[in-house]
């Protein structure tokens, strides 16, 4: 059976369950969530996000490694009343006065002897005597068999007891509200940026037979294999391991670009007339560029920094190359601002924006123009 709830990006996901915790806290609704998606599309970094956000604590169960008496908890013969009794399991919530979120990841995926006891925790809030306090959240995981995973057909009195929310893998989203405020690397930010179909290529993979997809997961190991394996031929070989080969090509290929022509340090170190050269002349190289100086942010290096970002709608008139003269730049200047503005005001450096003469020029010009 096909998932036919709304389908949204993991930002959004989370926006909706932090809606619903602010509900349950409140009294309105006490409700079980469901997250259905594909592998790697980031269900997990949504709940753990959600328990920072929210000082929660968070426990983790992954279903398809537990048995059924491990969340019944086993029993035990009490000879003073002459009844059975039960232990309870240590991972279920039970404290009363702090937040909790219970992650019941990989349900679909969970053995059919497992789903009863879970139709308590999702419905009843409870397991045998063991009831979940209030300021528990819950929260389920899992994929879908389309998704060529390991699953089982979701049924009806399983589906009947939950709130469910389709999360889907989106560039933008991700971009903006995960892999730059996490400081994945800036070629891989830069490259799903200009490539926003290769950030999730799950289904073109299942319908090809390929073994290897791209998924926001991938993504982020390539980010990680990128800062921690320097000898280029062993790093190709890993992300082509982690992507695939064709797609770690076309990536190779922007990587080896960015790192010869995006130098973030030295241009902030330069006067305005070496700065001006260094600017990369390629859509990749800008917008890593861009990505890395939201990156470096910080209030030791502020004011350079919204130079350098001011400075690529000027670049056209400062540099002969024709590359120039073809990019949006005043676009991707404006992109920048809004994810540096971002950063700024997260860390408390707002005020550096409105006493900076090069953005108070950028400001100026895009009032004049209406926008």
């Amino acid at each position: 059976m096909s998932v036919n709830a709304m389908t949204v990006p993991a930002g959004e996901a989370l926006e909706v369950l932090r809606a619903g915790w602010e509900a349950q806290k409140a009294g309105h609704i006490t409700a079980s969530y469901m997250l259905h998606g594909r592998p790697g599309v980031g269900k997990t970094q949504v709940v753990e996000q959600l328990a920072r956000e929210i000082g929660a604590r968070l426990f983790d169960l992954r279903l398809t490694t537990i048995e059924p008496q491990d969340l019944r908890g086993l029993p035990y013969y009490d000879h003073e009343t002459r009844k059975t009794r039960w232990y309870r399991p240590e991972d279920l919530p039970d404290d009363p006065d702090e937040p909790s979120i219970l992650f019941l990841d990989e349900l679909t995926a969970a053995s059919p002897m497992l789903q009863p006891t879970v139709y308590g925790l999702l419905q009843e809030r409870r397991v045998g005597r063991h009831v979940l306090p209030r300021t528990v959240f819950i929260v389920a995981a899992g994929n879908t068999v389309e998704d060529g995973a390991i699953a089982y057909q979701m049924n009806t009195a399983l589906s009947d007891r939950l709130i469910h929310l389709h999360v889907q893998a989106a560039a933008a989203d991700w971009l903006d509200n995960y892999a730059v405020p996490k400081g994945l690397d800036a070629s891989v930010v830069a490259f799903i940026k200009t490539r926003p179909d290769l950030l999730d290529t799950t289904e073109r993979a299942v319908a090809e037979g390929h073994l290897i997809a791209t998924t926001p997961r991938s993504w982020e190991r390539v980010s990680r294999i990128m800062g921690a394996v320097a000898e280029r031929r062993g790093r190709n070989v890993l992300i082509a391991g982690t992507v695939g080969e064709a797609v770690a090509a076309e990536f190779a290929l922007i990587a080896d670009d960015i790192a010869a022509t995006v130098q973030v340090q030295e241009m902030l170190e330069a006067d305005r007339k070496a700065r001006i050269a260094l600017y990369p002349a390629s859509m990749h190289g800008l917008n890593a560029l861009i990505y890395g100086l939201i990156g470096v942010l910080d209030a030791r290096n502020v004011e350079e920094v919204i130079d350098c970002m001011a400075e690529i709608r000027n670049l056209a008139r400062h540099r002969p190359e024709e590359a120039f003269a073809r990019m949006p730049l005043g676009e991707l200047c404006t992109y920048g601002f809004e994810g540096l503005i971002r950063k700024g005001l997260e860390i408390g450096l707002g005020e550096h924006f409105l006493g900076n003469e090069a953005y108070r020029a950028y400001a100026a010009e895009r009032k004049a123009a209406g926008l």
